[in-house]
């Protein structure tokens, strides 16, 4: 959790229904999330111990617009079970008025869990003084599950390389797969390359190098199988 002693002040307008498309941008580059996300405003008065937020908000959470009054009970229920303990110190700070920034997960009333950016700074009356907190709330799920896609991504097409590498040096060395493996491994080291660059480095070698004898034993072989 993080904090600065920046302040914001309430303009006197009424509450907008989202964030302007201005304000999203520079969130967007604040955070460097690359593509548009969902954003919304909210706000915590003092007086009350009132909460407010944007109609963005309340979808984040799962409803409608206006279909419920936001209040610190009700953003308890949403944390993620894991999450609960610093989203409590999040709010602890939020009722009393002081800035903060979490990343921390939600689950909303249809059972569906967000990972949500969340800050907040102090809010001034017009004399001045203290009058709450306001910031905003940023779905970054569909950013972090590409996020994941392509490292998932990435980690298989390594490991299908090496595999077909194993599958080269066991053809041509008559090995096992593990002796294969160490093969590579052992290559890994010498050259101080990843292990997934050296299986692709070696396979584009083995490839650019095949000659058109080697080509036909390898039809040959595909077509008197049985």
């Amino acid at each position: 959790m993080n904090s600065n002693d920046e302040t914001v002040k309430r303009p006197d307008a009424p509450v907008p229904d989202a964030v302007e498309e201005d304000d999203v941008n520079a969130i967007d580059r604040v955070l460097g999330l690359g593509e548009p996300q969902r954003v919304g405003r909210y706000w915590f008065y003092l007086d009350g111990h009132r909460w407010e937020w944007s109609d963005a908000v309340a979808r984040m959470h799962g409803y409608k617009p206006g279909q419920v009054q936001p209040t610190t009970e009700l953003l308890l229920r949403h944390k993620h079970p894991e999450d609960r303990e610093q989203v409590a110190a999040v709010l602890d700070r939020v009722t009393k008025g002081k800035p903060f920034s979490s990343r921390h997960r939600i689950i909303d009333a249809a059972g569906r869990t967000h990972c949500v950016v969340v800050a907040g700074d102090r809010m001034l009356d017009d004399s001045g003084a203290l009058a709450g907190t306001s910031g905003f709330y940023v779905d970054v799920t569909d950013s972090l599950h590409s996020d994941i896609t392509n490292v998932l991504s990435a980690v298989a097409e390594a490991r299908a390389r090496i595999e077909q590498a194993k599958g080269v040096l066991m053809t041509s060395y008559g090995i096992s797969a593990e002796r294969a493996f160490d093969i590579l491994v052992w290559r890994s080291q010498e050259t101080n390359l990843k292990l997934r660059d050296v299986a692709s480095r070696f396979l584009d070698a083995v490839a650019s190098k095949a000659s058109p004898e080697t080509q036909s034993q390898v039809d040959q072989a595909l077509l008197t199988l049985g």
